[in-house]
């Protein structure tokens, strides 16, 4: 399976054509774009969802768009038959299993970012978000949670084994949404990560076992993010 698969190309297709309306439609990236307030007051749900095939702008979307098609491959493969991707032996692969797979956990990640976002935000009526980050976030992580020694480029430049980058960048964005850091959601990210984790264990329980140090590493700064949001659920 080396090509990038037909199903990631669509889910990079269509965050293209969205985003693209929206760069070009001021109403339309209004309408669909994430908001705390219209969600919980006007009961606009389908901006859950819907915000994540949405951009602020064309560096935005190629950041994404650029990460979701380097890790779709090894995710598909991973899905396909994790026991036979992770060893080398393809013979059970069940690449369909794999496309689907790689579909409802870019979707949950979307969902579950903004969902994560929203139990933030929620007193933040005028709160809004746009981006497939929690949705790509889901991907790298299912990556990561099953190839936590793949080798990543910080900045494109400066190798990184994943494990160590998952730790910082988790760590990072805890503190990114603590403190507000930046136009940045960092909510969606750890939301989305948590759904990508959580998928990849679920598809193979026995990487818990393989990865268990690794996976351990990347729940300490998750394990600080519940810790945030039961004080604050209790002000």
């Amino acid at each position: 399976m080396g090509d990038i698969s037909i199903v990631a190309l669509a889910v990079i297709g269509l965050n293209v054509l969205i985003s693209w309306k929206g760069f070009n439609d001021y109403a339309f990236f209004d309408k669909y774009k994430f908001q705390v307030g219209s969600i919980l007051h006007h009961k606009e749900y389908y901006r859950i969802l819907s915000s994540g095939f949405l951009h602020v702008d064309f560096t935005h979307l190629l950041f994404n768009m650029l990460t979701l098609y380097f890790f779709a491959n090894p995710v598909i493969g991973f899905f396909a038959s994790p026991e036979g991707f992770l060893f080398g032996d393809f013979s059970n692969a069940k690449i369909n299993v794999g496309y689907g797979m790689f579909l409802l956990v870019f979707l949950a990640a979307v969902i579950g970012g903004n969902l994560l976002s929203l139990l933030i935000h929620k007193k933040e009526n005028y709160y809004s978000a746009v981006g497939a980050s929690g949705g790509v976030t889901g991907i790298l992580f299912a990556a990561i949670a099953a190839f936590p020694e793949m080798e990543l480029r910080l900045f494109f430049a400066l190798p990184i084994p994943a494990w160590i980058f998952a730790i910082l960048y988790l760590g990072y964005s805890v503190y990114g949404m603590k403190t507000n850091l930046g136009n940045i959601g960092h909510s969606a990210h750890l939301g989305g990560a948590i759904v990508g984790m959580l998928s990849a264990i679920i598809a193979y329980p026995t990487i818990l076992q393989i990865n268990t140090y690794y996976i351990l590493g990347m729940i300490l700064p998750l394990i600080v993010l519940f810790v945030i949001i039961l004080k604050e659920s209790r002000k």
